[in-house]
């Protein structure tokens, strides 16, 4: 999944060219007006807590394979981002969830397919029993002090850290405007 810099108009084919339109430079079509925003991609996921320690996926393709992360996935056009991470938990874990509340969102920077915004939930599984599929090379809880250091995005590092102190404080992490 990629956030395409075109370099042909995508509605009439004219060349693109650079100019600054609401304070930013981007490409725009000269002839129909077009204007190639590089708009971020929203994905969804899940923090499960199965009271010895939290879920995280081994990633199975780039970027990062073989680094660990909540399992979780760019959202499908049309679909909620409820939707999203009850459809990504199932696909990468197998196990069937239920929302609890919204534990944060977070702007990620670090993936080199795309800017992508997460949205992470709270979630009970139906099961402990995780079963790795789809993008997943493993998935398995890890106790609090045993998460490993090989996490593969930024935002993923921030959520475990913020879900740390919310299980010792009980409040949930304070909303980042950066």
């Amino acid at each position: 999944m990629t956030n395409k810099e075109f370099t042909y108009c995508p509605w009439c084919g004219v060349v693109l060219v650079e100019a600054e339109l609401d304070g930013k430079v981007r490409k725009h079509c000269p002839k129909c007006d077009y204007i190639n925003y590089r708009n971020p991609i929203p994905a969804a996921g899940a923090i499960i807590d199965n009271g010895q320690g939290i879920l995280l996926v081994k990633r199975k393709y780039p970027p990062y394979i073989g680094d660990w992360c909540f399992p979780a996935g760019f959202m499908e056009y049309g679909e909620s981002p409820q939707h999203c991470c009850i459809r990504e938990l199932k696909e990468e874990t197998g196990l069937d969830i239920k929302l609890k509340a919204l534990f944060n969102v977070y702007a990620g920077h670090d993936d080199p397919r795309t800017r992508a915004v997460l949205i992470l939930y709270l979630a009970d599984a139906d099961s402990f029993e995780p079963i790795p599929g789809d993008d997943a090379l493993e998935a398995e809880y890890f106790q609090f002090d045993k998460i490993p250091s090989n996490i593969a995005f930024a935002s993923h590092r921030q959520a475990i850290k913020e879900y740390l102190d919310y299980k010792q404080t009980g409040r949930l992490p304070k909303q980042n405007n950066g």
